[in-house]
């Protein structure tokens, strides 16, 4: 990500019900989306495009991912 880059409004999801043993998922402005471990927000975190998350958003809504 380019340093001009910030990664804004990092939410958990609401079915985490409070746990921390989550992932956060943060905006970044015209480029997508970011996503670092709830655990260890220091670590760091990756990002992806705005087609990228789109397409695992769509993939996780179709059950591509479900046992």
């Amino acid at each position: 990500m380019p340093p001009s880059q910030s990664v804004t409004d990092w939410r958990t999801s609401s079915r985490s019900q409070g746990a921390q043993n989550c992932v956060e998922v943060g905006r970044v402005s015209g480029a997508g989306a970011a996503v670092r471990d709830t655990k260890n927000r220091t670590a760091g975190h990756f990002t992806t495009t705005a087609p990228q998350w789109q397409h695992f958003v769509d993939a996780i809504k179709t059950g591509r991912f479900d046992r």
